[in-house]
């Protein structure tokens, strides 16, 4: 009997081990395919998202264009995953030696920059092109003489006009512009050449053979050639590993026709440089000499002037929207009941929707719906108005706390004195509420101190966009800290003097 025992006992083991080992092995019959499936490493490609053809968002949502579409190709060969990682294009040097992206595939041109990154070979012939207003009188270079010209912060555009490998043909032409105008994008360049604020936009010839097509009866691009480029992938300096891998992969596309296939898909054909016959180690531009040290003193002078900027829309926002958020409290605590609404409408609307947004419509309303051309010098204006309008919305709600903060009281015993409404107003409601509202305001002004780095929306350059175009030339996060380092020193000093002025009215004690 207890033989028995013994002998079920092993049976039930050896089932219960053989049960487990079958589950074991189909679980990892299950798993393995998977496993086989996860990419061997991820290739995150950053990407200007406001760059089309090369690189956009389309109307479903999603990234696309020319590069992203090689890259995809690249990745699907090599087994990786790839990120589209849109990015800031002031910031793409720090993204890049930060480790937040492999590499800047992105219409990025090489010429000027050759001991900068590491390169692929050069894939794309291009040129810096001029695009007008059709009805323009503006028909070859010469004519933009006392022009606003337009050119992305840090493109081949700016460079082709004041970079150091500028002829001296462009930098005399630029000396002759009116201005020439740095914005974030070409999607708000556009936006300013339609509506009058530049006369002329200055950018890449496949950028702006987008831009213009099916709108020829709104621009038109010049005959003349600003400067010719090539495109190229840059990777870190030095990472020669990553960029055989991709630049082999790109070869191998051009020899087997999927990079002439995806080039006619994206009506670049005609500006395709690249070879399969390339030799692998020629024009690399893999460079290791070091960049030039930074200059403290005009980058000093320059954050200086932007400053000097900043300091201006602080003061004409406080000026306008302290006066405007009273009387806009007047309105809203009105008996007329049509005015109140009104006043409740604007104020919702102003702390619905993003500064950033009203910004721009009241910088572009007065020519998109009335067809009203105000010209270059209205951006300043249009700066100041929607910060105005925008900061006496937050005002108006925080004086209209305050008065009725003050208890009801103390208008019975004024209107008893023979006090009238305005006199009951100015002498003891209003005091009282300054008072009670120091803190909240004194909240509103620090966050104005930082919002006025929002007016690059409207390229209106102030200290932030000067600290970002300097970080992007020099490479060197250090304007940036330069800049935050005022903005706290000034939000300090904001604050010392409110906390001053709210001890001072702290009458009780």
């Amino acid at each position: 009997m207890q033989t028995n025992k013994k002998l079920t006992d092993v049976l039930h083991t050896v089932v219960s081990s053989a049960l487990v080992c079958s589950m074991l092995m189909g679980i990892c019959l299950l798993v393995a395919p998977l496993v086989s499936a996860v990419p061997d490493k991820t290739f995150t490609v950053g990407f200007d998202a406001e760059f089309p053809p090369y690189g956009y968002k389309d109307e479903s949502g999603e990234y696309v264009g020319f590069d992203l579409d090689l890259a995809a190709e690249v990745c699907k060969r090599k087994g990786w995953e790839l990120v589209k990682q849109p990015i800031d294009w002031d910031s793409k040097d720090m993204e890049l030696e930060s480790g937040a992206i492999d590499c800047i595939w992105n219409g990025f041109t090489l010429n000027g920059r050759e001991d900068k990154y590491t390169w692929t070979v050069p894939y794309i012939d291009n040129s810096q092109v001029v695009v007008v207003k059709a009805d323009s009188d503006v028909k070859n270079l010469s004519d933009l003489k006392g022009k606003v010209v337009a050119v992305q912060s840090d493109s081949s555009a700016l460079a082709a006009f004041t970079g150091d490998d500028a002829t001296e043909e462009n930098k005399a032409l630029a000396n002759e512009f009116s201005e020439l105008q740095q914005v974030g994008d070409y999607n708000t360049a556009f936006l300013n050449l339609e509506s009058g604020m530049v006369q002329a936009v200055c950018l890449d010839y496949g950028v702006a053979k987008h831009q213009v097509s099916g709108k020829e009866n709104v621009f038109r691009q010049l005959e003349d050639v600003v400067s010719t480029e090539k495109y190229a992938v840059g990777f870190k300096l030095g990472n020669t590993e990553l960029r055989d891998q991709v630049q082999s992969t790109l070869l191998e596309m051009k020899k087997d026709g999927t990079f002439d296939s995806i080039a006619r898909k994206w009506e670049l054909q005609d500006s395709v440089c690249l070879s399969a016959d390339t030799n692998q180690t020629e024009n690399t531009m893999a460079v290791t000499s070091k960049k030039d040290g930074v200059n403290y003193m005009s980058m000093f002078l320059q954050l200086l002037e932007g400053m000097g900027s900043t300091l201006i829309i602080f003061a004409l926002t406080l000026l306008f929207s302290l006066p405007l958020g009273l009387l806009l409290t007047f309105v809203r605590m009105s008996k007329f009941r049509p005015l109140q609404w009104l006043a409740r409408i604007y104020i919702s609307i102003m702390r619905g929707t993003p500064l950033m947004l009203q910004l721009l419509v009241v910088c572009f309303a007065p020519y998109y719906v009335f067809r009203i051309n105000l010209g270059s010098s209205y951006r300043f204006y249009a700066v100041i108005i929607g910060f105005s309008l925008n900061y006496a919305a937050y005002f108006a709600e925080i004086f209209r706390a305050g008065i009725q903060s003050v208890p009801n009281g103390q208008r019975e015993a004024a209107s008893i004195l023979g006090y009238s409404k305005v006199q009951t107003f100015v002498r003891i409601i209003f005091p009282q509420m300054i008072k009670n509202v120091l803190p909240p305001v004194t909240n509103e002004v620090i966050t104005l101190v930082k919002d006025t780095s929002l007016a690059f929306a409207l390229a209106y350059t102030e200290l932030f966009i000067v600290a970002k175009q300097i970080a992007a030339a020099q490479a060197n996060i250090l304007p940036l800290f330069a800049a935050g380092l005022f903005y706290y020193i000034f939000n300090f000093v904001v604050a010392f003097v409110m906390n001053a002025i709210e001890k001072k009215l702290n009458y009780y004690k």
